[in-house]
């Protein structure tokens, strides 16, 4: 029961509902459609962020899509990764960005390992964007210790 484990750690932690985002894969999501948008649903009303992860990989209904309390798409890296020698991995990140922003949902961009997929990304309006272009996956230590040396030097 994700929506009663939720609540219990936030009244735990004491962490404010706001502050956490989760992200759920959208095969995930499709497995149980019904179930995971009232799940969802309860989740947004409790204050909690929530994004599609791996967008475009699974079987999403276009239906469900929209009935999804969702506040972020994350586009796959599967579709990053060759821009921009795939013209069609392009075209269906121009699309998700179009799609998802006429929802009025955030786009984030998975994957992203050039400044000409960066550039592609902020020419399309992606709202974020993650990957080795900025940095590897690191430990907690590690990057705590990586965002005290980007603040300090500026």
């Amino acid at each position: 029961d994700l929506v009663s484990i939720v609540r219990e750690i936030l009244e735990e932690t004491g962490l404010q509902p706001q502050h956490l985002e989760l992200e759920i894969t959208e095969s995930c999501i499709m497995r149980e459609a019904e179930s995971a948008i009232k799940s969802l649903a309860e989740l947004k009303m409790m204050g909690v962020h929530l994004a599609v992860d791996d967008f475009g990989t699974g079987y999403s209904s276009l239906s469900y899509l929209k009935q999804l309390p969702i506040h972020k798409l994350k586009i796959d890296r599967s579709f990053i990764k060759d821009i921009p020698e795939d013209p069609n991995d392009e075209a269906i990140s121009r699309a998700i960005l179009a799609l998802g922003h006429s929802l009025q949902l955030e786009i984030v961009a998975e994957g992203v390992e050039t400044k000409v997929q960066e550039g592609f990304l902020k020419e399309g309006g992606c709202d974020e964007v993650q990957g080795y272009l900025y940095s590897r996956p690191l430990p907690a230590k590690e990057f705590e210790a990586l965002i005290k040396a980007v603040s300090s030097a500026h």
